[in-house]
């Protein structure tokens, strides 16, 4: 083969490769968010599960990637196995788009999408737009790539060593190898199914070893999904392992058929696909695939279950109360752009939590004077404070990757919120403070003002809850009674605080008590400040994108 033609078929391959990962990561940064939302909310049963997997893999051009997020969204506890598999086994069709794209031979119009979607990154200052030149561009240099390849492969025919060659591979389990080792070096069945589909173009391969080469090709995809799990948790692990047992199995199922079967299959494949061989094997990689669906997925729920053969046993249990760990993000857990920010909130939903029964059991040893708890209030600081270092710079770090643009603007907010739940986390360690003095100094604190420390915690703690509540769910159903609990904390705090200048004026009360009970009744209006913070910080994220829009 002369080195000309290895150029032009590498150069080819090259713009190919790159088309495909532009389209796919454009894509996901444009609609990154929107299709996430919608994974997440239409998995709720295997079938539903299935057709979205199928609509998502069909629009990002990429299984590998859907299962990736769908490997992240089970580790972070977003979706259960049973949801996962439906998703995996749609996501198994959706990813033949892309041969069936490749088999109409787009490639002489391919200049047309690039200029197409250069004009529109050139001129255009909104960045949907140019995310969505972006998704153009990526699809002109696809089909460019495959016409360079497609004219090196033409020249190849005129190689007689090289046509013997390829003629001359007839065994189906050495064909099935070669997809599946070709498959695992590229990172995408699409790409592999392109290339035997270019090739059976050209005459280099024989129709009958194609189907088996794309057999190959479907367990060589689950290398992304395993990959992406081995540093997750089991259930993550056992997500990518239903992938690859469901092309395993899938895969010897359609062997046998082709061995017993061949004759009705290739005819069966011929009568849809005419003379065209690419149609041959884009219509083939489909059909394999609907196929396998249809034939397993009324045993998605066994496979998951042999999932826990392959995987048994439990995560080690961890206590992150008290162990300075991160949960749903960082090094041990599998990252994924499209989910990443998903992570975060969920974590800083959990610093949320901590930071606020910490606050109540500081001002339970307030009024107990337990040696313990305040000991604890002061352990579960140095968690939150380690939570805040290691959530900022993980934004940091992920604020440099491809994310979704809807999750970009929400950056900011989310740096703020993990300031928001460290400084109530500080308000907590004051009042622990506080009750250390007391007890080493006997200040004590009237039944009355015990009971208006109380109704103001209440309140405090109802303005938290619903909070998180918004910023973790984004659900905006107790928007307003935020803001009337914010005024309404406000105004308690006005009043206990002229309570306890008429104490004080009255001698009811020791000028020491009298400001230890200021500076928490202060602390805890901060508290509410802090929590009014934490439900407007996305809302405000999104209407400012609004006002940009």
């Amino acid at each position: 083969m002369s080195v000309a033609i290895l150029l032009s078929m590498a150069g080819g391959l090259g713009l190919f490769l790159l088309g495909m990962k532009l389209m796919s990561d454009s894509i996901e940064k444009a609609a990154g968010a929107k299709l996430r939302s919608i994974l997440a909310f239409f998995t709720t049963n295997r079938f539903t599960g299935m057709l979205v997997g199928i609509i998502f893999t069909g629009i990002i051009q990429s299984s590998s990637a859907c299962t990736v997020m769908v490997v992240s969204f089970v580790n972070s506890g977003l979706m259960n196995l049973y949801q996962a598999a439906g998703v995996i086994f749609g996501a198994n069709i959706g990813t033949t788009i892309t041969s069936q794209l490749v088999s109409f031979n787009l490639s002489e119009i391919a200049p047309v999408f690039l200029l197409g979607g250069v004009l529109i990154i050139m001129f255009s200052k909104k960045q949907k737009f140019t995310k969505i030149g972006d998704i153009i561009v990526g699809f002109g240099v696809l089909f460019m790539g495959l016409s360079l390849m497609s004219s090196a492969m033409s020249g190849v025919r005129d190689m007689p060593e090289v046509v013997e060659m390829l003629s001359n591979l007839s065994n189906p389990f050495l064909a099935v190898l070669v997809g599946t080792a070709l498959t695992a070096i590229i990172q995408s069945s699409s790409v592999t199914v392109s290339i035997v589909l270019l090739m059976a173009n050209q005459g280099l391969l024989p129709l009958q070893i194609c189907l088996y080469i794309v057999l190959g090709c479907n367990i060589g995809a689950c290398c992304s999904a395993i990959l992406a799990s081995l540093t997750g948790k089991k259930d993550a692990k056992r997500a990518a392992m239903i992938h690859f047992l469901f092309n395993v199995i899938g895969t010897v199922i359609m062997f046998v058929i082709f061995q017993l079967a061949m004759q009705p299959v290739m005819a069966f494949i011929t009568g849809i696909s005419g003379t065209n061989a690419g149609r041959f094997v884009a219509n083939a990689h489909t059909t394999i695939k609907i196929f396998q669906v249809l034939l397993l997925l009324p045993f998605s729920s066994w496979i998951v279950k042999l999932t826990y053969l392959f995987i048994p046993g439990d995560d080690q249990k961890v206590d992150y109360r008290e162990n300075f760990q991160l949960k749903y993000i960082g090094e041990k857990v599998v990252f994924n752009p499209a989910t990443a920010v998903v992570e975060v909130i969920r974590e800083l939903e959990r610093m949320a939590e901590l930071a606020s029964e910490n606050l109540n059991r500081a001002m339970n040893a307030l009024i107990t004077l337990d040696e313990e708890d305040i000991e604890e209030v002061y352990t579960v600081e140095k968690n939150i404070n380690f939570l805040n270092h290691a959530i900022t710079n993980y934004l940091v770090k992920i604020n440099q990757t491809t994310l979704p643009i809807e999750d970009l603007k929400s950056m900011g907010a989310l740096f703020h919120v993990a300031n928001d739940i460290e400084r109530i986390g500080d308000h907590a360690e004051n009042v622990a403070d506080a009750a250390k003095r007391r007890k080493e100094t006997g200040v004590g604190f009237s039944k009355e003002a015990q009971s208006e420390l109380n109704n103001m915690m209440e309140m405090v703690n109802t303005i938290m809850r619903y909070s998180i509540d918004v910023f973790a769910h984004n659900d905006e159903t107790h928007i307003q009674d935020i803001m009337n609990l914010e005024d309404e904390i406000d105004e308690k705090e006005r009043e206990l605080q002229e309570k306890h200048v008429e104490r004080l004026t009255k001698n009811e009360c020791s000028p020491e008590a009298g400001m230890v009970f200021s500076d928490i009744v202060s602390g805890l209006e901060r508290v509410g400040d802090h929590a009014t913070n934490i439900a407007f910080s996305i809302l405000n994220s999104e209407k400012a994108e609004e006002e940009q829009a």
